[in-house]
């Protein structure tokens, strides 16, 4: 059997809200109008990750405190046609689970084993987001106890 890698630990957070501002024309400044709005509204975000599709279009997904979920809703349905928004989609009952340091760029395949690890379990990622020394996977907020079971098992703690 392997030896499991070592890491800092393990931490998840619950009570959040995923929100999608899907299909946006891509160009400078989408991601600052989305945020600033938000921020406007003195709303929190605990997560952002951003992508292009093939047809040149972004794609921001981020996460906000379940309780900010409706004022998040109306203050980007305000912009939605001002960014060129086809859709504002959200899920109401997230949690974020993430795999913590040291510094993984000297580390390779970490990502893949959590997303293993997960996996085995039924567990779907909604949204994925990494730093050199994180790796937070955006789950339902039900699955969260046994996504840190899981990567508990699979990796050697502090």
């Amino acid at each position: 059997m392997a030896e499991k890698v070592k890491i800092g630990g393990i931490m998840s957070n619950g009570g959040l809200a995923k929100v999608g501002v899907m299909s946006v024309p891509d160009r400078p400044g989408v991601a600052a109008a989305v945020l600033n709005r938000l921020g406007e509204q003195s709303i929190n975000v605990q997560f952002i990750v951003q992508c292009i599709d093939l047809e040149n279009r972004d794609h921001v997904v981020l996460c906000v405190s379940r309780t900010d979920l409706q004022p998040a809703l109306e203050a980007l349905e305000a912009i939605k046609g001002e960014i060129g928004a086809q859709a504002i989609i959200h899920h109401p009952e997230v949690g974020i689970v993430s795999v913590f340091g040291p510094d993984f760029r000297e580390r390779p395949g970490i990502a893949a084993q959590v997303f293993q690890a997960l996996a085995s379990k039924g567990i779907n990622i909604l949204a994925i987001s990494t730093s050199i020394s994180t790796v937070s996977c955006v789950i339902a907020e039900e699955l969260l106890d046994r996504a840190e079971e899981v990567l508990g098992e699979t990796f050697a703690l502090p």
